[in-house]
């Protein structure tokens, strides 16, 4: 996987926006999405992969947990992709993946956590339009006659209704890119998304190097450089209040923002 270190904020500006000026519309578009993440030493995993890698059967008893204990603020989901996207924003462990359209909240997902300093982190990067060239035939051609690169939850449904539809649906596993409706303020502010693996055994990180080895590449965020990038993100608004609307998100920030990071980065333990 190709790797870009970059040195500082301006410099992490210049590779994100890099080929992004799309002559034939005179706008600066492309079709990438972005997942940062603290330390660059992670894997691309999924929390139900880390949490129950021991017993992935679990996913079931997980998902009939949370609707059993979190019925009165997900009751009218009745969609297993709506209960997945809510139930990945709030921490619970599931086959899904974040991602961002924006590469500035992926930057903000790389150095939010105060003792991840002594660490350099990462922001992932992949090209839509390559990653879903090799979807089964039929999915592909969906999102081709929509004009899309991700699927919505009703174009989901239209194919599979359950996780054990998805995990039948073919022999080769596949990945997909999903955006469910903006189910609250958090999944809007981050500009979400997520990917979604039809065998939850399969090496998601390996399937995406498969696939997407021309466009897949990894920004290096040296842990130097981390407070910069962190600091000047606050001042654009990309922060924890935006991240996270509410008290958990207010705390947050405040939490960093009076950290004395400056003189003792990397030094924090938990």
């Amino acid at each position: 996987m190709k790797e870009i270190v970059i040195h500082s904020f301006e410099e992490l500006q210049e590779v994100i926006f890099a080929d992004c000026y799309d002559e034939n519309l005179g706008r600066y578009r492309n079709n990438r999405v972005y997942r940062g993440v603290c330390d660059k030493d992670y894997f691309l995993c999924s929390k139900l992969n880390r949490i129950c890698g021991h017993n992935l059967s679990l996913e079931q008893s997980i998902l009939r947990s949370f609707k059993k204990y979190g019925f009165a603020d997900i009751k009218e989901f009745t969609s297993v992709w709506q209960l997945l996207a809510m139930g990945q924003h709030y921490g619970l462990p599931t086959r899904l993946l974040d991602w961002s359209y924006s590469p500035l909240v992926a930057a903000h997902f790389a150095t939010e956590d105060i003792y991840m300093y002594d660490r350099d982190g990462v922001i992932y990067s992949l090209d839509l339009n390559e990653a879903k060239a090799d979807l089964p035939d039929d999915l592909r051609k969906e999102l081709d006659t929509s004009g899309s690169h991700v699927f919505t939850i009703a174009m989901l449904e239209r194919h599979f209704k359950t996780l054990d539809e998805l995990n039948n649906y073919s022999e080769k596993p596949f990945y997909l890119f999903y955006e469910p409706a903006s189910q609250s303020d958090r999944m809007a502010n981050q500009y979400a998304l997520f990917s979604v693996c039809s065998d939850t055994s399969a090496n998601f990180a390996e399937l995406l190097q498969e696939t997407c080895s021309n466009s897949l590449y990894r920004i290096i965020i040296p842990k130097e450089i981390k407070l910069e990038i962190r600091d000047k993100l606050d001042y654009i608004n990309i922060s924890e209040r935006m991240i996270y609307p509410g008290l958990d998100g207010i705390c947050r920030w405040i939490t960093r923002h009076y950290a004395d990071l400056g003189t003792n980065t990397g030094k924090w333990s938990k």
